[in-house]
């Protein structure tokens, strides 16, 4: 019998003790963390993405208290995940990681949120699904699980740009939920364009 495919998926804990994320592969949980979180929640970037294996910043995190845009930093790039709707998650970023050029291609990220758990998934320009974080609304300690779906190989630089992108976008969202200022962010905040300088496809209502 062929054996069956397993989708990589990682585990983020928080740890109250050393206040950090600790993401781990969940086939090999006794190993080490594949990378580790820390925060900053006075001055940016707020998110500091390290692999602990050679202590290396693999990328950055920045929120805004108004802004309903999140910027990142992977591989010494910077990039803005850019909010596509007011008052929905549709949040657009470029990928150099993921395209099979030298230009980026568009992933756009959506949410969809249940009583226990509030996903967020990363699709490709043809709507092919690429990789979910789940994050678990009334986790303490487990707080989510992040899950890579795309058939290509999937590369430590992919790895790293949609780690990134989808925590970054997730306290992006989770700050929108909680602070009143972001609601005025959201009401001035101009749609239409994704980073690309493509028309979005719909206006919003």
């Amino acid at each position: 019998m062929a054996a069956l495919h397993q989708t990589p998926r990682l585990q983020v804990d928080f740890s109250w003790k050393k206040f950090k994320c600790l993401i781990t592969d969940t086939s090999n949980p006794d190993a080490d963390p594949v990378y580790i979180v820390d925060w900053q929640a006075v001055k940016a970037p707020h998110l500091i993405f390290k692999r602990p294996a050679d202590d290396v910043t693999i990328g950055t995190g920045t929120l805004h208290a108004v802004k309903i845009n999140a910027d990142y930093e992977v591989a010494g790039r910077k990039g803005t995940l850019a909010a596509q709707k007011r008052f929905k998650t549709l949040y657009t970023h470029q990928s150099y990681a993921l395209s099979d050029t030298d230009e980026p291609v568009t992933l756009t990220w959506t949410s969809d949120s249940g009583f226990t758990t509030w996903d967020f998934v990363c699709v490709d320009e043809r709507q092919r699904p690429v990789a979910k974080y789940s994050a678990k609304i009334w986790g303490i300690k487990k707080i989510g699980y992040i899950e890579f779906m795309d058939d290509r190989e999937l590369t430590d630089a992919a790895r790293d740009e949609l780690v990134v992108t989808g925590m970054t976008l997730f306290y992006c969202m989770w700050l929108r939920v909680n602070n009143i200022f972001s609601l005025f962010g959201a009401v001035f905040h101009r749609t239409g364009k994704s980073q690309s300088g493509q028309e979005d496809v719909k206006k919003d209502s």
